[in-house]
């Protein structure tokens, strides 16, 4: 149940996250590897900006805040191309 968990999470906050960056989603399988890398990198920055959320809002908004972060420092680096 877990896992499933997961998926969901990652897949809405992926979705979100490249949505809110690049305007449309990403297709599915890299949009909920986009959410769980982006819930690490977003309770990363949350535990150290001593933010607290908890339910499944919670985690979405942590995951996709992670994964607009994600794709930001991805296109700074120059890996992503700009339309």
């Amino acid at each position: 149940m877990d896992w499933l968990y997961i998926i969901i999470v990652g897949a809405i906050a992926g979705w979100l996250g490249s949505f809110l960056f690049r305007g449309s989603g990403s297709g599915l399988i890299w949009n909920i590897l986009l959410g769980i890398i982006g819930a690490v990198v977003g309770g990363w920055i949350f535990d150290k900006l001593n933010i607290q959320t908890s339910g499944f809002a919670g985690s979405i908004l942590t995951a996709a805040i992670g994964a607009f972060v994600v794709l930001w420092v991805y296109r700074l680096v120059g890996g992503g191309r700009r339309n």
